[in-house]
């Protein structure tokens, strides 16, 4: 797939982006409801035959949240659009797929830093067949942790923007199993959804 930013200059990222959320049928206002629902829901529910609710009595791991929150946001998407979305099912499926037109499909990539996302190393790669293409719509969600201070983590970030393989920089080290982003993408390729205030 050629990349909508082909040949345009880094300044001129933006516009692309705007056009490239325009055209998606989940709208923004639409997408930060989703996502501040999923995160709600976390809290809201009860987990085993005494009721134990996250917040209250467990107090999970970022890597935890983050899972939860990657498995509730296709869920709540799905249950407004049952015959429109769907979540992954099959190793090339995107975390949220379009059943109409999987060109609209989402990478869903969740953090605990403040403000930046990261991919495991193979986002730095081209994909494999039968593999997911790492290229495409992403959806950028950072949470704060649970502290000592606070029981009540918040939502801190949503963006929404498109993102190609090539712009994912994998680490130098032979061990290195992480993929970053650099600033220019991020200001460029992503259109901040939500930020609390």
């Amino acid at each position: 797939m050629q990349s909508p930013y082909q040949d345009v200059a880094p300044d001129q990222w933006v516009t692309v982006t705007d056009k490239l959320i325009s055209l998606h049928p989940l709208k923004p206002k639409e997408i930060v409801d989703v996502v501040l629902e999923a995160w709600s829901s976390i809290f809201t529910s009860a987990i085993g035959a005494h009721g134990f609710k996250i917040g209250k009595d467990i107090f999970p791991k970022p890597q935890i949240m983050g899972a939860l929150l990657h498995e509730l946001i296709p869920l709540e998407i799905a249950a407004r659009y049952p015959k429109k979305w769907r979540g992954e099912k099959a190793a090339e499926d995107k975390d949220v797929v379009c059943v109409m037109d999987e060109n609209f499909s989402i990478e869903l990539k969740t953090s605990s830093h403040r403000n930046q996302i990261f991919g495991n190393r193979s986002y730095a790669q081209d994909a494999h067949k039968n593999k997911k293409s790492k290229s495409g719509y992403y959806l950028a969600v950072n949470f704060e942790k649970f502290t000592p201070e606070s029981c009540a983590p918040q939502i801190s970030l949503i963006r929404f923007g498109w993102l190609d393989h090539a712009d994912w920089i994998g680490q130098r080290a032979a061990t290195g199993q992480q993929s970053r982003l650099t600033t220019d993408i991020y200001a460029g390729k992503f259109r901040t959804l939500y930020a609390k205030s």
